[in-house]
Order: structure tokens, then C-alpha cells, then sequence
């Protein structure tokens, strides 16, 4: 779960990270109410949406406008600021061309910037630790810094066993150029974002921006978390914060079904059990030449319910042109399975070709189920047989 980044440096002000004053608003009169208590002389205007790039973005309505972050020193200038953001669509290369509507922005006060650097904490899969990086290049996309100078970052991992300590804050301050009392500044923030971190059960924490100011204090002019959806139920307090309109409309609707769906950009839509059976599903799609709409994993314990609801998600992307279900029967069965694709079919009046490959618990039963339906749905016998088929039938659709 993602969240705003007014909301990020909410949580990380209680753990102490130092992060400039600011506050959010939903119309130009809280904005300016907002600007007149910060004081000025400087204030930041940004656009709220869940996506990065904001500064360099546009909107839809003014593409030569100055972005979804602004630097003001009048409270009639971000008075006129907030107009031109809040119910506008911000483009960003992290939204896509499609943009996303600006719903609230953050008024905070001006930062009087020495240098900019860049920290993040998230979790390293190769090695199940907490990884913190870092980098003198703050401001710049981290991919961009790995790809053209990956010696200008700093990896460290932690020992979950024994946690952070004051040696690898220092490591991360000496490794980015700090001295004197620069050094203390970014030790104590850095501690204070692990804890965050550790405490709130984050998956990622982001401060691009993190900045150095002319009398030596380390902060965090930005700020971005995301969450481990599976700890949630921990965090009330942090589920509240939840943006359901920032989210993929599918996605969220899968959520309530208990569906685990990524919408894609390709033309096969996907309905399998199990995350790793969905990656080799979408990899042999590709194989045969084409590629997944989707990823969707119905789980272990699907209902007819359930499925029809996986079939209706599926087919609310115009751009799916054919349907494979792929199901192997464990704790999942094919009989269940199958009748939840024939009620799906019957009542959405399927117009794209579907194929199903069953295999496993009362696979016969299912493949029965199937053949009596009278439907037009297309039996394959293996996975690789199924993405032949499928992408056979879609070729000969169109």
C-alpha cells in the first residue's frame, strides 16, 4: 500500500525524522490559510498524487505550465498555484500519458538548500535484510544513478538479527561527503527512519530529496513509503490512510474478491492458482508470441464466485482479445474450478476466444463439466498445448 507524501513525513515526524512544516489542503482558501501560518517568506506548492517526477511533470491542460511542484514567495502566488493543480490531470513518466487528477496538495514551508542527496530503506530479497542505499546524486531518478555512475551509491545491509546501529548511520554519513555537524544531523535521521521503518512493518522508504541546508541540518524534503499490505491488519491507524482513488480501479476490485491482480499491457488475459504457475503462464505466452494482459492468482481456496468475479476483472481491459485459464489442482479443484469458468461464461456472454487447461484434483470431473456446458471453450492438455491455442485463437479472431 502506498500513501501521500504529506502522510510519509506525518509518520516519520513521530519517530523525529526532520522534515520542513507543511500541511495539506483540498481547496485555494485552506492553502492560503495553511501559507499564512507557515509564515514564508518561501513556500513549496505540490501536487498529492501516488506517483514520482511531479516537478518535471505537466498537466494535461497547460503543458508548458511549471509542473506539479512550484516554489512561491507570495501567498497569492500559491493561492494561484493551488487553482492550477487541484481537479487538473498531472502527467508524469510514471503515470503514463493518462496522468492522474490531483485531488489535494501540500503547502510547505521554503528550505534553504546546500546540497541534495538520496536515501531509501527497503527490503533485499537476495539477502532478507534491510538494505539502506544512499548517494550523493539526490534528486535524480536512483535508476538513472545506477545505470550511468553506479559507484556514486551506497548499499548497506542489516543484520536483522542484531539491527542498526549508530556505526551504520556513520557509514552512510561518511559515504556521502558530510562533515562536522552534518554528520550528527544525518546519523539521528537515519536511525530515525530505520525505526520507522522496522516499526511500521514498510516495505520502502524514499527520501529524494534528502538535503543538506546552509546551517548544516540534515532533512527530508520528500518523502515516500509503501507498506507490506499483509501487516495492514497491525496498522489501522496507517489502512486509514489509504487512497482508494489513487489505485488501479481492477486492482482494487480484485482486492475485495481476494484476487491478487497486476494489470499488464498485453492481450492474453491470465486466470491461474498460484504465483508461481501465473509467472510461467505469462512466460510462455511470450514464448509463443504473444504477451499477458494481466497477472491474477486466484489462490488455493477459489469459489465459482470467486472466479466469476476473476473473469468479469479480466475483461474490464478493452485490450484483452483472448482468455487461458490455467488451473493445477492441489487444495484447489478442477470440478470447482470449472464450474466457476461455465458460470462465468454463461453470464457474461464471453466475446474472446477462451482456453482452459485443468490438471490435478478431480481434473476428469472438471474436464467433464466443461464438455457438457455446450460453451464454446477450447480444452487444452498442457500449459504448453494452452498457449498454443490461445494465441492461435486470438491470431485467427482478428
Amino acid at each position: 500500500m502506498n500513501i501521500h507524501e504529506y502522510q510519509a513525513k506525518s509518520l516519520l515526524r513521530n519517530f523525529d525524522v526532520a522534515v520542513p512544516r507543511g500541511g495539506a489542503a483540498r481547496t485555494v482558501t485552506e492553502a492560503a490559510s495553511i501559507a499564512q501560518e507557515l509564515g514564508g517568506p518561501v513556500w513549496v506548492v505540490k501536487s498529492q498524487i501516488h506517483a514520482g517526477g511531479r516537478g518535471a511533470g505537466h498537466y494535461k491542460d497547460d503543458p508548458g505550465g511549471k509542473g506539479g511542484v512550484r516554489i512561491v514567495d507570495t501567498v497569492e502566488q500559491v493561492k494561484e498555484s493551488v487553482d492550477a493543480m487541484l481537479s487538473h490531470t498531472l502527467v508524469t513518466k510514471q503515470t503514463g500519458p493518462a496522468g492522474k487528477e490531483v485531488k489535494r496538495v501540500y503547502i510547505e514551508e521554503g528550505c534553504d538548500i546546500a546540497r541534495e542527496l538520496y536515501l531509501s530503506m527497503l527490503l533485499d530479497r537476495e539477502t532478507s535484510r534491510i538494505a539502506i542505499m544512499a548517494s550523493s546524486e539526490g534528486g535524480m531518478d536512483i535508476e538513472d544513478v545506477a545505470a550511468n555512475t553506479p559507484e556514486k551509491i551506497i548499499k548497506i545491509s542489516i543484520d536483522p538479527a542484531t539491527g542498526i546501529s549508530a556505526f551504520h548511520a556513520r557509514q552512510v554519513a561518511f559515504g556521502l561527503g558530510l562533515e562536522g555537524k552534518q554528520i550528527g544531523s544525518c546519523v539521528k535521521l537515519v536511525l530515525a527512519v530505520y525505526r520507522a521503518f522496522n516499526e511500521l512493518d514498510a516495505s520502502l522508504v524514499e527520501i529524494n530529496p534528502l538535503v543538506v541546508t546552509g546551517a548544516g541540518d540534515v532533512i527530508a524534503l520528500d518523502a515516500k513509503m509503501a507498506f507490506d499490505d499483509n501487516a495492514l491488519f497491525r496498522h489501522g491507524d496507517i489502512e486509514d490512510l489509504r487512497d482508494e482513488s489513487e489505485e488501479d480501479p481492477s486492482e482494487l476490485e480484485a482486492s475485495k474478491h481476494e484476487l491478487n491482480y497486476i494489470k499488464l499491457n498485453g492481450e492474453i488475459g491470465c486466470m491461474v492458482n498460484g504465483a508461481g504457475l501465473a509467472m510461467a503462464t505469462m512466460d510462455i505466452i511470450k514464448l509463443y508470441g504473444s504477451a499477458p494482459a494481466n497477472f491474477l492468482d486466484v489462490g488455493g481456496g477459489a469459489t465459482r464466485e470467486r472466479v466469476t468475479a476473476a473473469f468479469k476483472i479480466i475483461l474490464s481491459d478493452s485490450n484483452v482479445k483472448g482468455i487461458l485459464v490455467n488451473i493445477f489442482g492441489g487444495i484447489m479443484r478442477c470440478d470447482v474450478i470449472a464450474e466457476g469458468v461455465v458460470a462465468a461464461a454463461r453470464e457474461l456472454s464471453l466475446g474472446v476466444p477462451l482456453v482452459v487447461r485443468l490438471e490435478g484434483t478431480n481434473v476428469e470431473l472438471g474436464k467433464q463439466i466443461i464438455a457438457d456446458s455446450g460453451l464454446d471453450i477450447i480444452a487444452a492438455n498442457d500449459l504448453g498445448d494452452a498457449a498454443n491455442k490461445i494465441v492461435n485463437a486470438v491470431k485467427e479472431a482478428n
